[in-house]
């Protein structure tokens, strides 16, 4: 009978993400989404069970008994860390190994956008990361927490069932409590955690009532509270969290979450071109004024519309947009965005106002290649040059316009100009004419006076004989 410790050797070395074993199946392994069945001969339900006895507790049986189910931590030295989920199938023994790296993944590592860094400096409010099972929830939380051991000096705080990822401490101190072995239940780590002195709780998963409100209440007193859900957007998120509470209660936990929701990060693992693997798109909600507002006056609907808005102020973006930024860097198809996203028609109609490369893919445009801000900056600066060229052609048109107007009015003076001069050319010679026969008239006059004063003498000397 193979070992466990072999098919877990076997799953990383296929780099496979998780294990399913199941009564009369070969070992599965999913690798890049797809589940795959292994080489090795069917297992039988009674190996399968004692495969699996070796790693669980006297806890872990007891749990198993009461709930038909248990999440189980398990590590293979110098391989990999495991979280197992161990159930009860048709009365047989079943379980899915996920694996967990050894090395902490950071947020570069992921490609994610570079305001979840941002996160990691809040002070206190409530982070949720969000998505369907196996989407990254778990990895992007670890890395969060590893940024904030890397630069804040803080007290963290981890509650998880099992514990995942191993850390040590670096410029932080980092406690890690699991349920089950450390503390019952996450209601109850919550509330003794107010008492252990913590700047950042990370809460495995929010599975219950109790563990929201008393997340909600520690997010409120000074604290920054990280955590996931499984759900698929940011409006089912908060949805999910009114709805587990009575309706007598909602509308003072509607007004809580818009005070201390910080952001909500949701995750979709998509397949990549050419099977080079799988990458994450990213919705992004952060709580600014107008989506606080709409989580208090219950607008849980008007979200989407607001966070497609939100892309170049808050750094918002819709699953949509995040699947557009992987269509233009070329990371994955339209096909696999069009079979992914939640709303077709809205990212069609998107696409085809986008200049995209089908085939081969643009440059990297920024970043993160599921950041849609970079597009949207890029969109932005191509309206901005339509409308400076837009401007630029209407200042021509006018100045030509104008141009014309000048020299229409050029011309109607040089027209009057000429006709000036040309009147002034009949005046002159109207005035030569007049002076000519002024002159006439002055020699007619002085020879008219020499004889008027001639016959006068001529009388006067008759006279006086």
């Amino acid at each position: 009978m193979i070992q466990l410790d072999d098919l877990l050797k076997e799953m990383v070395a296929k780099n496979a993400s998780d294990l399913h074993l199941k009564p009369m199946r070969p070992p599965l392994f999913r690798r890049d989404g797809v589940l795959l069945a292994s080489e090795h001969p069917p297992m039988r339900p009674e190996e399968i069970k004692q495969t699996l006895d070796g790693i669980l507790q006297a806890r872990h049986r007891r749990e198993l008994e009461e709930k038909q189910a248990v999440d189980v931590g398990y590590s293979v030295k110098g391989v990999s860390r495991f979280r197992a989920n161990i159930f009860i199938q048709r009365g047989t023994y079943g379980a899915v190994f996920r694996r967990i790296p050894i090395q902490i993944p950071s947020l570069e590592d992921w490609g994610l956008p570079d305001i979840i860094e941002e996160f990691t400096k809040l002070h206190q409010g409530l982070v949720l990361v969000t998505g369907p099972t196996g989407s990254g929830k778990s990895s992007t939380l670890a890395g969060m927490i590893r940024l904030i051991n890397e630069t804040r000096p803080v007290h963290i705080l981890t509650i998880e069932d099992p514990i995942e990822f191993l850390f040590r401490d670096q410029m932080s101190a980092i406690t890690q409590r699991e349920i089950g072995m450390d503390t019952p239940t996450f209601q109850q780590a919550l509330r003794n955690a107010m008492r252990q002195d913590p700047d950042v709780i990370m809460v495995g998963e929010m599975r219950d009532t109790a563990t929201m409100e008393t997340a909600i209440t520690a997010s409120e007193t000074g604290h920054l509270v990280l955590s996931t859900l499984h759900t698929n957007s940011a409006s089912q998120s908060i949805d999910r969290i009114m709805d587990a509470f009575p309706s007598s209660q909602q509308k003072q936990v509607r007004m809580q979450l818009s005070q201390v929701m910080q952001a909500i990060i949701t995750l979709k693992l998509l397949p990549m071109k050419n099977d080079a693997g799988r990458i994450a798109a990213v919705e992004l909600c952060r709580n600014s004024p107008v989506i606080s507002k709409m989580i208090a006056e219950n607008r849980i609907g008007e979200i989407d519309e607001e966070m497609a808005k939100s892309v170049n102020y808050y750094k918002m973006q819709t699953m949509n947009q995040s699947m557009i930024a992987l269509v233009v860097n070329g990371k994955i198809t339209v096909e696999t965005a069009m079979a992914s996203s939640p709303n077709r028609e809205e990212l069609d109609l998107a696409l085809r106002k986008i200049f995209y490369k089908s085939q081969e893919g643009g440059p990297q445009m920024g970043e993160s290649f599921s950041d849609f801000s970079k597009i949207e900056e890029l969109m932005e600066s191509k309206r901005l040059y339509t409308e400076l060229q837009d401007k630029f052609q209407f200042e021509v048109e006018s100045r030509e316009t104008r141009v014309r107007e000048l020299e229409a009015e050029s011309q109607q003076a040089e027209n009057r100009l000429q006709q000036a001069f040309q009147q002034l050319d009949r005046l002159l010679k109207e005035k030569e004419s007049l002076v000519a026969e002024k002159e006439k008239m002055r020699e007619f006059y002085e020879k008219k006076m020499a004889s008027l004063r001639k016959q006068f003498q001529d009388r006067l000397s008759q006279g006086r004989k």
